[in-house]
């Protein structure tokens, strides 16, 4: 076990920074990330509707966990909107191969999501003080959502400079961090490891059973398993097969 102190390094001022937290490995590892770079982490997760809310259970394992200054869950109504299988009853697809998913948009998208997570992280930043936003976007060993690519991200902090009061008056900057956006999900878990994150408080699986315990078979629990295999470290994940 990493100690919080070597987490988190001591400094005289740390800036702050939100931290998209979903619960999955890649949030936990942004969020050891933007710990060991030496900001203050403010946690932001979000019940939106979604079929897998167990993964807020593990958002708050892992803002606890890497000792975030706050931790803010929001109610969002994507639910109402559907269009996914992850908000609608429509069917998580399984046992997709690898090559498949980066073909196509899954029926997991969800619309909008990315731009409206990062909508409401760019406001409680700007209520913070805080210049620096973290989520973690990955664009390699991802399941093709649109709202996970770099360009889609440049705009977005374009545009989030355009949008704040702070910004315009010239107090704030806002800076858009995805450390993971070029990374493996292997080499993910790999920093994640190196940075102290104990994956079994983590949650990835789309279409968890009753007990939260992961399907095996979506898009997310098979990238999951691909990571790990990769990486050649254990996967601490519980699955029901």
């Amino acid at each position: 076990m990493v100690k919080k102190s070597e987490r988190f390094p001591m400094a005289e001022k740390k800036k702050k920074a939100v931290v998209l937290v979903s619960g999955g490995l890649d949030s936990a590892t942004c969020l050891a990330i933007a710990g060991r770079e030496g900001y203050e982490a403010f946690a932001l997760s979000f019940n939106y509707g979604q079929r897998h809310r167990a993964e807020l259970k593990a958002a708050k394992r892992v803002a606890k966990a890497f000792g975030a200054s706050g931790h803010l869950i929001l109610d969002l109504p994507l639910g109402a909107i559907g269009g996914s299988a992850l908000t609608s009853n429509i069917e998580v697809p399984k046992d997709v191969p690898i090559d498949e998913m980066q073909s196509r948009i899954p029926v997991t998208y969800v619309p909008a999501r990315n731009t409206v997570f990062l909508s409401l992280a760019l406001a409680w930043a700007e209520t913070l003080g805080a210049p620096d936003i973290f989520i973690g976007v990955n664009a390699l060993d991802y399941s093709g959502y649109p709202d996970c690519r770099p360009e889609f991200i440049e705009s977005f902090e374009k545009m989030a400079n355009l949008a704040l009061k702070e910004s315009v008056e010239g107090r704030l900057s806002i800076r858009i961090h995805t450390p993971l956006i070029k990374m493996t999900k292997a080499l993910i878990i790999k920093k994640g490891v190196e940075l102290g994150v104990d994956f079994s408080m983590t949650h990835s699986c789309y279409d968890p059973d009753a007990f939260d315990r992961a399907c095996g078979r979506c898009d997310s629990c098979v990238l999951r398993k691909k990571g790990f295999a990769e990486a050649g470290i254990n996967d601490p994940t519980r699955y029901s097969l």
